[in-house]
């Protein structure tokens, strides 16, 4: 007879102990396999947090985002794997402008002075390509919180994404208000509410799209001039609209894409070779870069959502 055979009064391990096995068994399988650093499991937790409590706020505003928070973060996220891609891609993004703006010694949210000389002076008459470049910086400070923050625009988010994070927060809100009746039936009036209108608002893809389609032929100047100025938010917008990917999935490609598919991911804009060199020299420049391994995958696979832009 086994000594060692488990009893039945012994207590099943517990979450997190469970969670820890499965890490260490992940390490395992792949020891060599890049992991997540401090900074890069700090910031993506940051942009999960502050996505939630803003899509918390479209459903109730009476919701204590730090509450469910903590519930969430102690038992995990629902719909964790439908966030994680998103949640990596924006914080990646916003780890490559910080190093360009620090190396540059500019600041992060404002393109300092090159960003002023393409915004016309107070009074002036906007032209069609100045209204649809400022839409498009517009759409991007909305990415950010008031301390300056990477976050993800609810408008960014795929329909469906935005639609299951939802319906979780419903579930945790129903949990907390149940006793009250007429606060649990407004809540699936709610939920329809937020979605249709979370459906119309207009994104930073949308901006992208607009800006491509009024600058046309002259994409590939615009295109070469941000990377000349380290202007990724336009580079990764021009790019987006020629292969029609929402922007978050293609700041992943770009982020993830070896020195030498850089000209191929790019071709759509018709960059000289030599244009290309300022983004390979910040790309290579970035810390713990998630670097693809030349499997052969389409960049569409590397994608947060897997989804074409709305």
């Amino acid at each position: 007879m086994n000594e060692f055979a488990s009893s039945p009064g012994i207590d099943p391990p517990s979450s997190t102990l469970s969670a820890r096995l499965r890490e260490l068994a992940e390490y395992l399988a792949a020891p060599a396999a890049g992991r997540l650093t401090e900074e890069q499991r700090a910031l993506s937790l940051g942009v999960a947090r502050r996505l939630v409590a803003d899509v918390a706020a479209r459903l109730d505003a009476s919701i204590d985002p730090d509450a469910l928070w903590a519930e969430w973060i102690r038992g995990g996220l629902p719909g964790a794997e439908r966030l994680a891609g998103l949640c990596f891609a924006r914080a990646e993004e916003h780890r490559w402008r910080e190093q360009s703006a620090q190396r540059s010694a500019q600041p992060l949210l404002a393109e300092a002075d090159d960003a002023v000389a393409d915004v016309p002076a107070v009074g002036a008459p906007l032209s069609d390509v100045d209204r649809a470049y400022l839409a498009l910086r517009i759409a991007d400070r909305r990415r950010f919180d008031a301390l300056g923050n990477p976050g993800v625009a609810v408008a960014d988010l795929d329909g469906d994404v935005f639609r299951a994070l939802l319906l979780d927060i419903a579930a945790w809100r129903l949990a907390e208000v149940s006793t009250d009746q007429a606060r649990a039936a407004r809540l699936g009036e709610a939920v329809r509410t937020a979605g249709e209108r979370q459906a119309e608002e207009r994104g930073i893809a949308d901006a992208a799209n607009d800006y491509s389609a009024i600058l046309g032929d002259g994409v590939p100047d615009v295109a070469a001039n941000a990377i000349a100025r380290h202007n990724w938010p336009v580079l990764i917008a021009l790019a987006a609209a020629a292969h029609r990917r929402t922007y978050a999935d293609m700041a992943l490609a770009l982020l993830t894409a070896e020195s030498a598919a850089l000209p191929s991911l790019l071709a759509p804009l018709r960059l000289d070779r030599t244009a290309l060199a300022p983004l390979e020299a910040s790309l290579a420049m970035l810390p713990a870069r998630a670097v693809g391994d030349g499997s052969g995958k389409d960049h569409a696979d590397l994608s947060p959502s897997g989804h074409d832009e709305r």
